[in-house]
């Protein structure tokens, strides 16, 4: 079965509250991003992957398919 992966998150910056949209990489995690407003650089929380599991509104592709991020 086919899962339907979602590459585009709304990601909330943590210190200022802004949003913006991203496109995630398919197949890679992003340990960092910058935020566009503030400019602070995201990490993701501890026990996540990534900047998406932590702060948008999807979790990254490789999640959204069942499988092990990053490793």
């Amino acid at each position: 079965m086919t899962v339907a992966v979602i590459l585009e998150a709304r990601l909330t910056c943590p210190e200022c509250g802004a949003s913006h949209v991203a496109v995630m990489p398919e197949d890679a995690c992003r340990f960092f991003h910058d935020c566009p407003a503030c400019g602070a650089v995201l990490r993701p929380k501890p026990g996540d992957c990534c900047v998406f599991c932590s702060y948008a509104d999807m979790p990254c592709p490789p999640i959204q398919r069942g499988e092990s991020c990053c490793g």
